[in-house]
């Protein structure tokens, strides 16, 4: 049924007892959002209507927002955890680079990153007035460290490194880069929105246990299987939140950190749910399952000739062709490219062998038919 309003713009109303349905999972190979666990949705559900953001009136969301942190900060390898639950890494970079540049002693701050950094750091420098420098990455995708020496300077408030990028899925040399931001007096930020949860099961060192690192974001609504928005920022000291306090003179807290006010007890709960759950077993058996998919895709692609980029988390990238990947998206497979126009899929956990072996199924029917020759007519 439709109708409309006075600006003539078309409203979609659903008849009574009509419900639409979510799109399914099942040819999506591009997202770094999953499906939840059941456990997840099961908590999410129970907690709708709770907000963590005014803890006096909902004193139980607000202890299971403890909990959240503390299993965070086990992941993370944080001795004494403090942080929030965001809507997602996004947030909790913003507020990172609100902390720097509350803690910087300029009044021109700038905040250095690899050309691999997240788009929401663009976002942070235009809300907060802050200078963004980009560098270069290497050979393999990494952060460029002589580049981001020969970056940073007395005004530099934040060196910015990632682990688990979001087109090649690469880890940057974060104890290198948290020396270099130190050595200017400015704080060293680690975007693990998506890595977080599978990089305990490997050799990198990525988080607060392997550097002096100040900052983290690491969402649990990625890999960790919980539902969305539940984001993580994490924080070395308590005492860094403080640069983000305001009074909440109405409320019964007495001030509030977070950058939204009113936020979603459902994805707190779903948070605690899905770790308790998983962590650590389960996500080591995620992560095997998942790596063994991006491994098995890119050999795959590699012997029918694509050129591809070294999985070293769950993230496949391979150069193939514009035409074929617009006619992939036609036949249904939700995949994106990289800035350089890589194919790009994310072995997330709803992502099966099954999934893959159709995929490429559907990718040799196109080739197939790309390669037969066209014949005039006399």
């Amino acid at each position: 049924m439709r109708r409309t309003n006075a600006s003539t713009k078309p409203l979609m109303i659903f008849p009574r007892g009509m419900q639409a349905e979510p799109q399914a999972f099942d040819r999506v190979l591009s997202s770094m959002c999953t499906e939840p666990h059941p456990v997840a949705r099961e908590a999410a559900e129970r907690f709708l209507a709770t907000n963590p953001g005014d803890p006096g009136t909902y004193p139980t969301i607000s202890a299971l927002e403890d909990d959240a942190i503390a299993i965070l900060g086990e992941i993370a390898g944080l001795e004494e955890p403090a942080g929030y639950l965001a809507s997602g890494g996004t947030e909790a970079n913003i507020q990172a680079m609100r902390i720097a540049r509350e803690r910087a002693d300029t009044d021109r701050p700038n905040v250095v990153m690899p050309e691999s950094g997240h788009f929401s750091f663009r976002k942070a420098a235009d809300l907060l007035e802050i200078e963004l420098r980009i560098v270069p990455t290497d050979e393999d995708h990494r952060a460029d460290l002589e580049a981001v020496r020969a970056c940073v300077d007395d005004d530099t408030a934040a060196v910015v490194g990632v682990a688990g990028t979001t087109e090649y899925g690469r880890v940057d040399p974060i104890p290198e880069l948290a020396e270099i931001a130190h050595e200017v007096g400015a704080t060293c930020h680690v975007d693990a929105a998506w890595g977080g949860f599978v990089l305990p099961f490997t050799d990198y060192e990525w988080n607060f246990a392997h550097a002096p690192i100040d900052t983290m974001a690491i969402d649990p609504h990625k890999m960790g299987q919980a539902a969305v928005p539940a984001g993580g920022l994490l924080v070395r000291s308590s005492d860094l939140l403080d640069e983000l306090a305001v009074d909440t003179p109405y409320l019964e807290s007495t001030s509030q950190a977070t950058l939204t006010g009113t936020r979603s007890g459902a994805g707190v709960a779903s948070a605690v749910a899905a770790m308790e759950e998983l962590w650590p077993g389960g996500y080591r058996t995620q992560y095997v399952r998942s790596q063994n998919n991006a491994e098995w895709l890119a050999d795959a692609l590699e012997k029918r000739g694509y050129e591809v980029v070294d999985p070293t988390l769950p993230l496949v990238a391979a150069d193939v062709p514009r035409s074929t990947f617009d006619a992939l998206r036609g036949r249904g497979w939700r995949i994106s490219r990289t800035a350089t126009g890589e194919l790009r899929v994310v072995c997330m956990p709803h992502v099966t062998r099954k999934m893959l072996a159709a995929f490429v199924a559907d990718l040799d029917r196109l080739e197939v038919r790309a390669s037969v020759p066209v014949v005039a007519d006399d």
